[in-house]
Protein backbone atom coordinates (compact mmCIF):
# COMPACT_ATOMS: atom_id res chain seq x y z
CA UNK A 1 0.00 0.00 0.00
CA UNK A 2 1.54 3.36 -1.29
CA UNK A 3 2.29 5.78 1.67
CA UNK A 4 -0.50 8.19 1.85
CA UNK A 5 0.84 12.46 1.28
CA UNK A 6 -2.47 13.19 1.37
CA UNK A 7 -2.13 15.30 5.05
CA UNK A 8 1.18 16.41 4.15
CA UNK A 9 -0.07 18.50 1.03
CA UNK A 10 -3.25 20.00 2.44
CA UNK A 11 -0.87 21.09 5.63
CA UNK A 12 2.11 22.42 3.48
CA UNK A 13 -0.62 24.35 1.26
CA UNK A 14 -2.22 26.04 4.29
CA UNK A 15 1.28 26.54 6.03
CA UNK A 16 2.30 28.08 3.07
CA UNK A 17 0.03 30.54 2.47
CA UNK A 18 -0.21 31.65 6.66
CA UNK A 19 3.16 32.45 5.88
CA UNK A 20 3.38 34.26 2.90
CA UNK A 21 0.37 36.03 3.11
CA UNK A 22 0.12 36.75 6.93
CA UNK A 23 -2.99 34.99 7.24
CA UNK A 24 -4.62 32.16 9.17
CA UNK A 25 -5.62 29.39 7.27
CA UNK A 26 -7.10 25.99 7.19
CA UNK A 27 -8.32 23.75 4.23
CA UNK A 28 -12.54 23.09 4.40
CA UNK A 29 -12.95 20.66 2.22
CA UNK A 30 -11.64 18.77 -1.17
CA UNK A 31 -13.34 17.06 -3.62
CA UNK A 32 -12.72 15.50 -6.88
CA UNK A 33 -14.13 16.91 -9.70
CA UNK A 34 -14.05 17.33 -13.51
CA UNK A 35 -12.83 19.31 -16.16
CA UNK A 36 -16.49 20.24 -16.84
CA UNK A 37 -16.65 21.79 -13.25
CA UNK A 38 -13.88 24.29 -13.98
CA UNK A 39 -15.28 27.58 -13.49
CA UNK A 40 -16.04 29.75 -16.43
CA UNK A 41 -12.73 32.39 -15.93
CA UNK A 42 -9.62 32.94 -16.48
CA UNK A 43 -6.89 30.81 -14.54
CA UNK A 44 -3.30 30.47 -14.06
CA UNK A 45 -1.70 27.22 -14.64
CA UNK A 46 1.19 26.07 -12.95
CA UNK A 47 3.46 22.49 -14.01
CA UNK A 48 5.36 21.27 -11.37
CA UNK A 49 7.01 18.30 -11.95
CA UNK A 50 8.28 15.47 -8.80
CA UNK A 51 11.32 12.87 -9.05
CA UNK A 52 11.06 10.46 -6.08
CA UNK A 53 11.79 6.65 -5.92
CA UNK A 54 12.34 6.25 -9.37
CA UNK A 55 8.84 7.80 -10.46
CA UNK A 56 8.31 11.38 -12.47
CA UNK A 57 5.31 12.82 -11.67
CA UNK A 58 3.59 16.19 -13.32
CA UNK A 59 1.78 18.38 -11.03
CA UNK A 60 -1.04 20.93 -12.05
CA UNK A 61 -1.67 24.16 -10.69
CA UNK A 62 -4.90 26.38 -11.42
CA UNK A 63 -5.57 29.14 -9.79
CA UNK A 64 -8.72 30.97 -11.22
CA UNK A 65 -8.90 35.09 -11.30
CA UNK A 66 -10.30 35.60 -7.85
CA UNK A 67 -7.83 33.72 -5.64
CA UNK A 68 -4.88 34.93 -8.30
CA UNK A 69 -6.10 38.35 -7.19
CA UNK A 70 -6.65 37.72 -3.39
CA UNK A 71 -3.03 35.67 -3.54
CA UNK A 72 -1.38 39.30 -5.08
CA UNK A 73 -3.23 41.38 -3.01
CA UNK A 74 -2.41 39.75 0.70
CA UNK A 75 1.23 39.59 -0.73
CA UNK A 76 2.03 43.51 -1.32
CA UNK A 77 -0.09 43.71 2.44
CA UNK A 78 -3.78 44.85 1.24
CA UNK A 79 -2.21 48.44 0.29
CA UNK A 80 -3.47 48.23 -2.83
CA UNK A 81 -7.27 47.35 -4.50
CA UNK A 82 -8.34 43.94 -5.34
CA UNK A 83 -7.61 43.36 -9.58
CA UNK A 84 -10.66 42.36 -11.79
CA UNK A 85 -8.33 40.68 -14.25
CA UNK A 86 -5.10 38.30 -13.94
CA UNK A 87 -1.73 40.66 -15.19
CA UNK A 88 1.72 39.35 -15.27
CA UNK A 89 2.20 40.56 -11.64
CA UNK A 90 -0.09 38.69 -10.62
CA UNK A 91 0.74 35.26 -12.73
CA UNK A 92 4.23 35.84 -11.01
CA UNK A 93 2.99 35.92 -7.38
CA UNK A 94 1.39 33.03 -8.01
CA UNK A 95 4.10 31.33 -9.88
CA UNK A 96 6.24 31.74 -6.37
CA UNK A 97 3.57 30.67 -4.12
CA UNK A 98 3.23 27.49 -6.20
CA UNK A 99 7.13 27.00 -6.30
CA UNK A 100 7.17 27.77 -2.43
CA UNK A 101 4.44 24.95 -1.54
CA UNK A 102 5.89 21.96 -3.68
CA UNK A 103 9.27 23.17 -1.97
CA UNK A 104 7.47 22.61 1.17
CA UNK A 105 5.91 19.38 0.14
CA UNK A 106 9.55 18.09 -0.62
CA UNK A 107 11.01 18.94 1.92
CA UNK A 108 8.30 17.34 4.57
CA UNK A 109 7.94 14.24 2.81
CA UNK A 110 11.61 13.58 2.90
CA UNK A 111 11.41 14.21 7.12
CA UNK A 112 8.65 11.32 7.16
CA UNK A 113 11.38 8.78 5.95
CA UNK A 114 8.79 6.68 3.66
CA UNK A 115 9.86 3.95 2.17
CA UNK A 116 8.06 4.31 -1.03
CA UNK A 117 8.30 8.36 -0.98
CA UNK A 118 12.69 8.73 -0.48
CA UNK A 119 14.48 11.65 -2.20
CA UNK A 120 12.14 14.08 -3.39
CA UNK A 121 12.72 16.52 -5.17
CA UNK A 122 10.35 19.04 -7.86
CA UNK A 123 11.27 21.64 -10.42
CA UNK A 124 8.71 24.00 -11.83
CA UNK A 125 7.57 23.82 -15.00
CA UNK A 126 5.53 25.90 -17.28
CA UNK A 127 3.38 28.61 -15.97
CA UNK A 128 0.29 29.93 -18.68
CA UNK A 129 -2.30 32.05 -18.00
CA UNK A 130 -5.24 30.24 -19.58
CA UNK A 131 -9.26 30.25 -19.92
CA UNK A 132 -10.31 27.58 -16.95
CA UNK A 133 -13.30 25.65 -18.78
CA UNK A 134 -11.14 24.80 -22.08
CA UNK A 135 -8.24 22.73 -20.42
CA UNK A 136 -9.14 19.89 -21.75
CA UNK A 137 -6.41 17.51 -21.39
CA UNK A 138 -6.42 17.14 -17.33
CA UNK A 139 -7.27 14.64 -15.13
CA UNK A 140 -7.82 13.90 -11.66
CA UNK A 141 -8.35 17.19 -10.41
CA UNK A 142 -9.03 18.23 -7.02
CA UNK A 143 -11.03 21.05 -5.73
CA UNK A 144 -9.28 22.62 -2.24
CA UNK A 145 -11.85 24.97 -0.97
CA UNK A 146 -9.44 27.24 1.33
CA UNK A 147 -10.56 29.25 4.43
CA UNK A 148 -8.14 32.29 4.15
CA UNK A 149 -9.10 34.31 7.44
CA UNK A 150 -13.03 33.32 7.15
CA UNK A 151 -13.31 33.99 3.33
CA UNK A 152 -13.61 30.64 1.05
CA UNK A 153 -10.95 30.80 -1.98
CA UNK A 154 -10.24 27.82 -4.35
CA UNK A 155 -7.35 26.10 -5.98
CA UNK A 156 -7.57 23.44 -8.27
CA UNK A 157 -4.52 20.89 -8.74
CA UNK A 158 -4.80 17.92 -10.71
CA UNK A 159 -2.32 14.87 -10.46
CA UNK A 160 -1.32 12.53 -13.10
CA UNK A 161 -1.75 8.83 -13.09
CA UNK A 162 1.97 7.74 -11.63
CA UNK A 163 0.74 10.53 -8.53
CA UNK A 164 -3.08 8.80 -7.51
CA UNK A 165 -1.62 5.68 -5.12
CA UNK A 166 -0.09 7.90 -3.04
CA UNK A 167 -2.96 10.82 -2.83
CA UNK A 168 -6.25 8.46 -2.95
CA UNK A 169 -7.22 9.61 0.23
CA UNK A 170 -7.08 13.24 -0.90
CA UNK A 171 -10.97 14.23 -1.11
CA UNK A 172 -12.77 14.93 2.13
CA UNK A 173 -15.48 12.14 1.36
CA UNK A 174 -13.13 9.53 0.31
CA UNK A 175 -14.06 6.46 2.21
CA UNK A 176 -10.89 4.66 4.07
CA UNK A 177 -10.75 1.25 2.74
CA UNK A 178 -8.35 -1.72 3.90
CA UNK A 179 -7.58 -4.64 1.51
CA UNK A 180 -7.50 -7.98 3.25
CA UNK A 181 -4.20 -8.54 2.07
CA UNK A 182 -2.52 -5.13 3.75
CA UNK A 183 -4.64 -4.36 6.78
CA UNK A 184 -2.84 -5.76 9.06
CA UNK A 185 0.19 -3.09 8.00
CA UNK A 186 -2.70 -0.63 8.30
CA UNK A 187 -3.95 -1.48 11.72
CA UNK A 188 -0.44 -1.60 12.93
CA UNK A 189 1.05 1.82 11.11
CA UNK A 190 -2.44 4.11 12.78
CA UNK A 191 -2.35 2.48 15.54
CA UNK A 192 1.04 2.32 16.90
CA UNK A 193 1.77 5.95 18.36
CA UNK A 194 -1.73 5.98 20.22
CA UNK A 195 -0.86 2.15 21.71
CA UNK A 196 2.07 3.64 23.36
CA UNK A 197 0.07 6.97 24.73
CA UNK A 198 -2.29 4.60 25.99
CA UNK A 199 -0.10 2.39 27.75
CA UNK A 200 0.81 5.63 29.67
CA UNK A 201 -1.53 7.98 29.91
CA UNK A 202 -5.28 5.49 29.77
CA UNK A 203 -7.37 5.74 26.46
CA UNK A 204 -9.66 8.65 27.98
CA UNK A 205 -6.87 10.45 28.30
CA UNK A 206 -5.56 9.20 24.97
CA UNK A 207 -9.10 10.71 23.38
CA UNK A 208 -8.78 14.53 24.98
CA UNK A 209 -5.39 14.49 23.43
CA UNK A 210 -6.37 13.81 20.19
CA UNK A 211 -7.80 17.32 20.33
CA UNK A 212 -4.79 19.24 21.02
CA UNK A 213 -2.82 17.58 17.57
CA UNK A 214 -3.57 19.88 15.08
CA UNK A 215 -2.26 22.83 17.30
CA UNK A 216 0.33 24.71 15.92
CA UNK A 217 3.73 25.06 17.85
CA UNK A 218 6.76 27.54 16.38
CA UNK A 219 9.83 24.77 15.80
CA UNK A 220 13.27 27.22 15.77
CA UNK A 221 16.55 26.61 15.45
CA UNK A 222 19.66 28.08 17.64
CA UNK A 223 22.96 28.97 16.10
CA UNK A 224 24.66 30.38 19.20
CA UNK A 225 24.35 32.45 21.85
CA UNK A 226 26.89 35.12 23.19
CA UNK A 227 26.31 37.64 26.62
CA UNK A 228 26.89 40.63 25.87
CA UNK A 229 27.36 44.38 27.47
CA UNK A 230 24.76 47.18 26.54
CA UNK A 231 27.71 49.39 25.94
CA UNK A 232 29.18 46.79 23.11
CA UNK A 233 25.59 46.55 21.69
CA UNK A 234 24.83 50.17 21.14
CA UNK A 235 28.37 50.88 19.62
CA UNK A 236 27.55 47.67 16.56
CA UNK A 237 27.64 48.90 13.43
CA UNK A 238 26.43 47.57 9.85
CA UNK A 239 29.39 44.72 8.67
CA UNK A 240 30.31 43.78 12.23
CA UNK A 241 30.58 40.15 13.00
CA UNK A 242 29.35 38.94 16.42
CA UNK A 243 31.40 35.96 17.73
CA UNK A 244 28.78 33.13 19.19
CA UNK A 245 29.89 30.41 21.62
CA UNK A 246 28.73 27.72 19.66
CA UNK A 247 31.70 25.70 18.01
CA UNK A 248 30.78 24.98 14.34
CA UNK A 249 31.36 21.21 15.35
CA UNK A 250 28.91 21.58 17.86
CA UNK A 251 25.17 20.41 17.93
CA UNK A 252 22.08 23.31 16.93
CA UNK A 253 19.86 23.43 19.76
CA UNK A 254 15.89 22.95 18.19
CA UNK A 255 13.10 24.14 19.91
CA UNK A 256 9.44 23.93 20.50
CA UNK A 257 8.00 27.31 21.55
CA UNK A 258 11.31 28.41 22.96
CA UNK A 259 11.73 24.95 25.04
CA UNK A 260 14.75 23.14 24.02
CA UNK A 261 13.88 19.55 23.03
CA UNK A 262 16.80 18.16 20.90
CA UNK A 263 19.67 19.32 18.91
CA UNK A 264 20.79 17.89 15.39
CA UNK A 265 22.85 19.43 12.31
CA UNK A 266 22.42 22.01 9.64
CA UNK A 267 21.30 20.41 6.37
CA UNK A 268 20.22 21.79 2.66
CA UNK A 269 17.20 20.32 1.19
CA UNK A 270 16.31 21.31 -2.07
CA UNK A 271 18.18 24.86 -1.87
CA UNK A 272 16.76 25.20 1.17
CA UNK A 273 18.67 25.42 5.28
CA UNK A 274 17.31 22.00 7.25
CA UNK A 275 17.97 20.63 10.22
CA UNK A 276 18.68 16.78 10.77
CA UNK A 277 17.56 15.90 14.27
CA UNK A 278 20.38 13.76 16.06
CA UNK A 279 18.66 13.90 19.52
CA UNK A 280 14.74 14.22 20.19
CA UNK A 281 13.57 13.78 24.09
CA UNK A 282 15.50 10.46 25.27
CA UNK A 283 16.07 9.24 21.70
CA UNK A 284 19.87 10.16 20.04
CA UNK A 285 20.58 9.11 16.25
CA UNK A 286 24.05 7.00 17.05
Amino acid sequence: MASDLSNIIKSEIVSTLESLLSVSGNVDETSLITVSDFSNEQCIKVESNFEFSGINSKWKFYVPTATGTKFEYLMLGGITDLKDTIDDEIADAVKEIVSTICGSISTSVNAQGFDDVSAMKFSLGDSTIIQCDEESETDNIYKFTLLLNDENIIVYISFDKDSLPFVELLSSDHPVSVSSDDSTDSVVQSSSAPSVLSSILGEDSVDNLRLLFDIKLRLSVRLGSKVCLLRDVISWDIGEIIELSQMTSEPLDILVNGVVVGDGEAVIVDGKFGVKIKHIGEHKLI
